[in-house]
């Protein structure tokens, strides 16, 4: 039978192929059928069918077995989110990223998420750190929908303002000038929206880049990463200086998304 890796988010797992194998539709559901049997929490199960893609970051599923459902409640670091695996990007393996972060964030910060999804890295700072304020922006109106249920659940809306819509214009015509620190979690739109991202803050201050990068053999992703970071800096002739580096995952063979901490003076 063929292993697949399995992404569990709250009740519900999603398998995903080995890469570069194709089971069959049957070691698939045989697969799920003995998941559900040796866990029991586990309610329900899916097969990626794509990558995650398109503007709003989600993947294509096939139900496997258990409940026909992609609703749940993910836990993380103390605090809940609902979600719909197929509406909304969520991977656990962010988990240490968002404490991470949520760590750096000095007392009375201002934070900018520009690609908030439903609201995990804003709620887990809010609930994690003294920040003032985290603006909390998303595209995609399912995971804003979602956003703004977390922020209730989660009982911040003294901390968390969300927002709908492409974080270029939201900033532009809301928040030019207003940040300490700026998280640009989606690796396709981070070097497209620096530009953004630099006005966002009200002087020197911080931004975190999360970039796909592709690393040959012998190659350091970290150094890759760092070089197209300065080279976007470079770009739009803003000094900056490397406050920290490190691979977050492994995205597929020798692809991975790494963050590079920024400190900027725009």
């Amino acid at each position: 039978m063929a292993r697949f890796k399995v992404e569990i988010i709250g009740d519900i797992a999603v398998l995903k192929p080995p890469y570069g194998v194709t089971p069959s539709a049957e070691e698939a559901r045989a697969f799920a059928s003995q998941l559900l049997s040796e866990r029991p929490y586990i309610k329900s199960v899916w097969l990626a069918v794509s990558p995650v893609e398109g503007a709003y970051k989600v993947r294509r599923l096939e139900h496997l077995a258990g409940e026909q459902r992609t609703e749940t409640v993910y836990r993380e670091h103390g605090c809940s989110f609902k979600v719909d695996i197929a509406k909304d990007f969520i991977t656990p393996r962010l988990s240490y990223e968002h404490i991470r972060v949520a760590r750096l964030v000095r007392p009375g910060e201002v934070i900018v998420n520009m690609f908030a999804g439903v609201g995990t890295f804003s709620i887990i700072i809010a609930r994690h750190s003294q920040a003032r304020l985290v603006h909390s922006i998303d595209l995609n109106p399912d995971a804003y929908r979602h956003m703004v249920e977390n922020i209730r659940l989660n009982r911040v809306e003294d901390k968390v303002i969300p927002y709908l819509g492409d974080a270029a214009e939201v900033i532009r015509e809301r928040l030019i000038g207003v940040a300490d620190r700026v998280l640009m979690p989606l690796p396709d739109l981070s070097i497209p929206y620096l530009r953004y991202a630099l006005a966002a803050l009200r002087g020197q201050g911080f931004i975190h880049l999360y970039l796909h990068v592709h690393a040959a053999k012998g190659e350091d992703p970290i150094d890759k990463a760092v070089r197209e970071a300065d080279q976007g800096f470079r770009g739009l002739g803003v000094p900056w200086r490397l406050s920290g580096a490190r691979v977050v995952r492994m995205v597929g063979p020798r692809f991975y998304q790494v963050v590079v901490d920024a400190e900027a003076s725009p």
